[in-house]
């Protein structure tokens, strides 16, 4: 089932999620559809809270990052993408180690904007599969961003929050057409109820 995606200005996207247990219920039903949503909005990876819920989950498919915008197709494998299909339950990251680097971020729950963002090059990460079975390991690259990026979903931090004042007074007039819904995109959002002074 595609599920609406939140959007830029709901509170659930500045709180710090909860972790779950393996007895969560539906958790299997509840990844199926976070895929399918994800799909749907062509995203590389989604997390709990940007479907409203306040959980430590998020999944990743760094597949579609073999679609360039504009029109290149790179072999997934030459980025490694190509096994990047992943659930995270409850993660913790370990460590992040290396060159930090650049790169044009863009979010589902701020749709249309994309800015750069520095991130460390390598993380080590502990999380849950989706058997609940504990896993450890090391990521680089695009994978250890795309991470990176979907985990700061579970602390309440947006790509947003690392560009400067200046950049985000830029940018304000966008954000407030986001969480007013005056933004047209291709898949289903669900947009916060601004009140009115």
């Amino acid at each position: 089932m595609i599920l609406p995606i939140i959007a830029f200005g709901d509170p659930i996207l500045k709180k710090k999620a909860e972790k779950i247990e393996a007895s969560y219920p539906k958790i299997k039903e509840l990844i199926n559809n976070m895929y399918e949503t994800m799909y749907n909005a062509s995203g590389v990876g989604l997390a709990a809270p940007q479907i409203g819920l306040s959980i430590r989950l998020f999944i990743t498919d760094g597949s579609p990052f073999a679609e360039v915008e504009e029109g290149e197709v790179i072999d997934p494998k030459a980025i490694g993408m190509e096994n990047f299909k992943k659930v995270f339950i409850n993660p913790e990251i370990l460590k992040e180690e290396g060159e930090e680097w650049s790169f044009a971020e863009g979010c589902l729950s701020i749709p249309k904007i994309r800015e750069e963002v520095l991130r460390k090059e390598k993380i080590l990460i502990r999380y849950y599969n989706e058997e609940f079975a504990l896993c450890e390991e090391e990521f680089d690259g695009y994978s250890a961003r795309i991470i990176q990026h979907e985990y700061d979903h579970l602390n309440g931090v947006l790509f947003t929050d690392y560009l400067s004042g200046l950049k985000r007074k830029l940018l304000s007039k966008k954000l407030l057409s986001i969480s007013k819904g005056d933004i047209k995109v291709d898949y289903k959002m669900k947009f916060p109820i601004l009140k009115k002074k």
